[in-house]
């Protein structure tokens, strides 16, 4: 299995050929490790295969990370903040106004 270390994280890597060749065991491979198998033409990386759900995991990852950054950059914009307090106190008073609008709408139609 050729394997290159790059930055510290270890890179597996499969030529064009062997995909088209062994494709049964690199779809197994990717699917045991759950990381990337980078595929090399004539030597140069050209694209990367990975399972389907290494693919997904990946993909939610990134999601939630774009809604983190979504959330620091209107906190630095100046969005208004909220204490753990804050918003339990507001959860609250919802969930107590929920509550008395059903049982005004139980009690009218009764």
């Amino acid at each position: 299995m050729g394997r290159s270390v790059l930055w510290g994280i270890v890179m597996i890597i499969k030529s064009s050929a062997a995909l088209r060749n062994e494709y049964l065991q690199i779809s197994a491979m990717a699917k045991a490790l759950g990381e990337p198998i980078y595929i090399t033409n004539k030597g140069e990386v050209d694209g990367v295969f990975m399972s389907v759900e290494a693919f997904e995991q990946r993909e939610k990852m990134l999601a939630h990370r774009a809604s983190i950054l979504e959330a620091e950059l209107a906190r630095l914009a100046g969005a208004p903040t909220y204490s753990m307090a804050d918003v339990r106190s507001r959860l609250m008073e919802k969930y107590r106004n929920q509550r008395a609008c059903e049982s005004f709408s139980v009690n009218e139609i009764s």
